[in-house]
């Protein structure tokens, strides 16, 4: 049965400097943002934005200077982020480069990827995507049928991708696809490739969501060339790989901030106001909070020190989107809704839109069904 390791971390004590000079810093920068543009949360996108942060150095932090990061400790990255996430910053365009596709290649990359993508990252430049699920491949993606055939110094990729994050805005992508047509095991076979989404042969659609706006969109590879030095890691080796990025993706602030915004918004258009329904609404949600801010720290801290927790992350991510979903329908039956004072202007239209984004929270990074699973496995119910 898996140990599971969510030991409490104190960050350090230079910590409090770093965080007031990026408040101060978003502060210059996004007064003029609205409050429902704020609840957009990563999925905002401004590269001119992105490109700012670059320029402080807040992406890629963790890296070595020599591929344009600043080997700073883990627990800087993670205060930087969180103050950018619960300050609504539009991080969407570098996000995923930073987050994820960025240490992948680090870990894995050839020389020729990490020359060729890490300082443009840092520098807020080049941004990413993730190519996993696929028309009739979701949560289980050992059923990718998007395939890798060898031919003369690389690689001819033919399939498609579905539900792609960040794909309008994005230069490149790494997909996972098949590269072994037989294979003993449903996981074996399959590679990471980074694609360059303006090649010949790619096709890329964004999707509209019910609120009109498109985050996603699907993407198709017809006889796309793909070079042997864009293999990310080693050919086969594609499902460990992914394992451990989900572990980046799923265990960060972003996991149960999404829908920060309207805590912060809650609060503001109460406060100076006894109601005790609402008190007892915010000490509920306040101490969840600070329950998932303890847990994602300690995965953080533990990615930082070189291991893997996988499993850490599920239930990070997992109690993190109950909460996200949770809280604007807490809100929703716990305040007056009746009423039209100024000051609760900024609330409701805030609630409004996280009631309707807020079911993608349990569907993103892995859906609750399958993040459950791969828990109970570990605890032994399955």
């Amino acid at each position: 049965m898996h140990r599971f390791n969510l030991s409490p971390v104190t960050l350090p004590p230079g910590s409090q400097a770093l965080r007031q000079e990026v408040r101060t810093f978003l502060t210059e920068e996004l007064g003029a943002i609205t409050p429902v543009e704020r609840a957009k949360s990563w999925f905002g996108c401004d590269p001119a934005f992105s490109r700012k942060l670059g320029a402080q150095g807040w992406i890629g932090m963790t890296w070595p200077k020599e591929y344009g990061g600043h080997e700073r400790p883990a627990s800087d990255r993670y205060i930087v982020i969180e103050e950018l996430l619960t300050a609504g910053a539009p991080v969407g365009a570098h996000w995923i480069a930073d987050r994820q596709s960025g240490p992948l290649i680090l870990n894995y990359g050839s020389p020729a990827a990490k020359a060729a993508f890490l300082p443009g990252i840092a520098a807020g430049e080049v941004y990413f995507c993730i190519g996993m699920s696929e028309p009739n491949a979701g949560s289980d993606l050992a059923a990718i049928r998007t395939t890798a055939e060898r031919v003369d110094g690389g690689w001819t990729v033919n399939g498609a991708k579905l539900w792609t994050t960040n794909i309008a805005e994005a230069h490149q992508m790494i997909a996972l696809v098949r590269t072994e047509k037989a294979s003993e095991t449903r996981h074996g076979g399959m590679s990471q490739l980074i694609i360059d989404l303006n090649a010949e042969g790619v096709t890329r659609n964004t999707i509209m969501d019910h609120q009109s706006e498109r985050h996603f969109g699907e993407v198709h590879f017809d006889n796309v060339f793909v070079a042997d030095d864009m293999v990310v890691g080693q050919p086969g080796a594609g499902w460990a790989q992914v394992n451990a990025e989900l572990a980046l993706e799923r265990s960060g602030p972003e996991r149960y901030l999404s829908s920060y915004r309207l805590y912060e918004e809650l609060v503001l258009s109460h406060r100076g106001r006894h109601d005790p329904a609402i008190e007892q609404l915010v000490g509920e949600l306040t101490a969840r909070l600070w329950t998932l801010r303890q847990m994602s720290v300690s995965v953080s801290h533990s990615i930082g020190t070189g291991d893997n927790p996988t499993i850490e992350a599920a239930i990070v991510k997992d109690l993190g989107a109950t909460l996200e979903q949770d809280l604007p329908a807490l809100v929703q039956a716990t305040i007056d809704d009746s009423s039209d004072a100024p000051e609760r202007k900024d609330l409701l239209e805030v609630m409004e839109y996280l009631l309707l984004f807020s079911p993608i929270f349990s569907l993103r990074g892995g859906t609750r069904e399958i993040l459950r699973g791969i828990i109970a496995r570990e605890i032994g119910l399955r």
